[in-house]
């Protein structure tokens, strides 16, 4: 089985042709370029390098999130595209699973994936590595660092982008831990593969885009809504 994956979840993009286990090809860019222009041009060109056409593809595979709503918002829509004029069957990962499958022969280690979530908050999943598995020990998550820390029950193996903030809160709470090395640590479309290939069929459909909470233009609108209702209520107290 060919499985064609994408990643745009974060500030790096990448695309990965996985064959029966093994990595056909890998296009990763992190250099702050608009998704948009860059993730299906990528996949095109990585399966032209890999003689490869669209057409032998068996499954797309795209991170669905947590990350950046609008990175998350291009990737499954992209994969969806794909997906419906290929007819071929989609799935959409975790986009924390994904990264802690690239770490997942660390046989024993705590993986802490984080990604940084803004508002001194991180997107958070912890896994145990199993080798050729994993055990996921926390569900997908929106958390503060001080509550992650606090939930740390050994000294982790940081993940994702958000590693580099949780290393500091980890170094000033005098807690240990291993930075991942960077080509381990980095979302990866290569991850969304590993994920996707051990995804059972019934996962696989229409990927819905998973944020975990809402975004900034969300939460002003409802913050506009609540303070309009207030002031609805305090004129209807005045008359």
């Amino acid at each position: 089985m060919k499985i064609l994956a994408l990643e745009s979840s974060a500030l790096a993009a990448s695309a990965a042709l996985w064959e029966d286990g093994k990595c056909v090809g890998l296009y990763l860019l992190n250099c702050g370029l608009t998704h948009s222009e860059t993730l299906l041009p990528m996949a095109e060109n990585l399966l032209k390098g890999c003689a490869v056409p669209l057409s032998e593809v068996d499954l797309i595979a795209v991170a669905r999130g947590p990350g950046s709503f609008t990175g998350v918002r291009i990737g499954v829509a992209t994969a969806k595209g794909l997906s419906w004029g290929l007819d071929k069957p989609c799935c959409g990962v975790s986009t924390l699973e994904a990264m802690a499958w690239q770490a997942a022969h660390l046989e024993g280690k705590l993986l802490c994936c984080c990604m940084d979530a803004r508002r001194g908050q991180v997107y958070n999943a912890l896994f145990r590595a199993e080798g050729e598995s994993l055990q996921r020990l926390r569900e997908d998550r929106a958390i503060s660092l001080a509550e992650l820390l606090a939930d740390l029950p050994e000294a982790p193996v940081l993940l994702g982008d958000g590693a580099g903030i949780t290393a500091k809160a980890l170094e000033e709470a005098g807690m240990a831990y291993t930075l991942a090395p960077e080509n381990v640590r980095i979302q990866s479309a290569w991850g969304v593969a590993l994920a996707a290939a051990r995804a059972p069929q019934e996962a696989w459909g229409e990927p819905e885009p998973v944020y975990l909470r809402l975004s900034q233009a969300e939460r002003e609108r409802l913050a506009k809504l609540n303070h309009d209702q207030t002031k609805l209520l305090e004129q209807d107290k005045g008359e």
